[in-house]
């Protein structure tokens, strides 16, 4: 007998960090031209009440007046935007900005637009120029450390968050906004801090409660996560990705049903949110209905064909049926997608995908293809203890004895308990006639069995001390 080793899905659900604040700055106009004043102010009690054609319609009359209506310009802007229509509204904050080169608020806007449609450093262009005219505008500091964060900077994100909060000590986004570049720097207690103050701030504020059960979460305390999501539900209940992260701290604490309830809240609340039909898919398989587990790692790449993880832990569900080739197809998408995800310390579990790909190709009997991937997923992953072992089975079906044990022995010097890896070495030394090493292997591996609950393997392993005293 021969104790392989499969890795199964331990790719964890995805949380949701909510990022806010691009705050709009409606302008207020000063008497130019009286009439040009009551469209623009008319409109901007039509945008106040939730109609902003009606305000682009009064917007386009104060303009039509006074073409030199900045205030007008900037509200259409701003209405445009509301709407979608984030060109045009760059279109208008632009001429406002013609008209008065010292408009922070148009500059401003003109970032949250660039901003959305992908140009951040196109933003933060913007939101530095609406600094320079207003040191004192904490939103154009917070929304740049909006877009420095996005890019990468964190750092810089916090000393901008910093200043906001500076001006403005009751700015709760920016104290959320704050916790979430902690949190991505690993000071969860830091973003805890921040994320109580935007709270005590805002009590309504569901995004910092859902960003605060987040980093609970992250330090261990998943019933204290589950609380804050559950206030953020409360707060706003179409908060899908609130639901979705419940749903992943209820499948930590082994509540997998609770966790599939928040996933189909979630699904309903956005049929489009590939992560909770990923998320439940973890959860079914782990309630050991792998069909199920399919179908929702389906709908997840249906939604986002780059989903590299769902086509990972498809892979595992299809093993486990005995669909090896179907596995196989798999591991090589998502290892298409990002070969080198696990290297950037993004997600080790690609390191896996070669393993498990390895597994699906030995079981298939193809003994060179399974080698290539167990010495991919040891490159990736130096301490892969389940990569040695498995390498050094292929290597003793084709004869390899010796390469055999070296792998056997690497993966006991980085897992001293790998009760497997002691038993597959007594073959291997029994196959090559070291007896005395063969019998010491067997009963280390006898012992870790009868220790790790393993009756079957513990009796195997009996069994082969026995027939080795014959």
């Amino acid at each position: 007998m021969i104790h392989k080793t499969l890795v199964k899905g331990i790719v964890i659900g995805y949380t949701t960090l909510s990022m806010v604040v691009l705050t709009f700055v409606p302008s207020i106009a000063k008497p130019l031209n009286e009439a040009a004043d009551t469209y623009y102010n008319r409109g901007n009690a039509r945008s106040d009440l939730g109609d902003k054609q009606g305000a682009i319609v009064d917007y386009n009359q104060a303009i039509k007046i006074d073409p030199n209506h900045a205030h007008a310009y900037n509200n259409r802007g701003v209405a445009r935007y509301d709407l979608g229509n984030k060109q045009g509204a760059i279109v208008d904050y632009t001429q406002a900005i013609k008209i008065n080169p010292n408009d922070a608020k148009s500059y401003n806007n003109r970032g949250n637009a660039r901003y959305d449609l992908g140009n951040k450093q196109g933003a933060i262009v913007d939101y530095t120029q609406a600094i320079q005219i207003n040191p004192n505008d904490a939103k154009s500091y917070n929304n740049r450390g909006t877009a420095l964060y996005d890019l990468g900077d964190k750092q810089g994100a916090i000393v901008d968050y910093n200043q906001a909060i500076k001006i403005n000590p009751n700015h709760a986004d920016a104290y959320n906004n704050r916790g979430n570049a902690r949190s991505a720097l690993g000071d969860k207690q830091g973003a805890i801090v921040d994320y109580n103050q935007a709270i005590k701030i805002d009590p309504n504020d569901a995004k910092s409660y859902n960003n605060r059960g987040i980093a609970r979460s992250a330090l261990g305390d998943k019933q204290g996560a589950i609380v804050d999501y559950t206030q953020a539900i409360q707060i706003n209940p179409n908060d899908a990705k609130s639901y979705n992260n419940r749903g992943i701290a209820r499948s930590d604490l082994g509540d997998k049903q609770g966790a599939i309830v928040d996933y189909n809240q979630a699904i309903q609340i956005n049929p489009n949110y590939a992560d909770a039909y990923y998320n439940r898919g973890i959860a079914r398989s782990d309630l050991g209905d792998k069909q199920g587990a399919i179908a929702g790692y389906n709908q997840a790449i249906q939604i986002n064909p780059n989903y590299a993880d769902a086509y990972y832990n498809r892979g595992v569900a299809r093993s486990a049926l005995g669909d090896n080739q179907g596995a196989i197809d798999d591991y090589n998408q998502a290892i298409q997608i990002n070969p080198n995800y696990a290297t950037i310390q993004i997600n080790p579990n690609y390191a896996n995908a070669y393993y498990n790909r390895g597994v699906a190709r030995s079981d298939l009997g193809d003994n060179q293809g399974a080698i290539d991937d167990y010495n991919q997923a040891i490159q990736i992953n130096p301490n892969y203890a389940n990569a040695y072992n498995n390498r050094g089975i292929v290597r003793s079906d084709l004869g390899d004895n010796q390469g055999a044990i070296d792998d056997y022995t690497q993966a006991i010097q980085i897992n001293p308990n790998y009760a497997n890896a002691y038993y597959n070495r007594g073959n291997a030394r029994s196959a090559l006639g070291d007896k005395k090493g063969a019998i010491s292997d067997f009963q280390t591996a006898a012992r870790l069995y009868q220790q790790q609950g393993k009756q079957n393997y513990y009796q195997d392993a009996l069994n082969r001390i026995r027939w080795m005293f014959r």
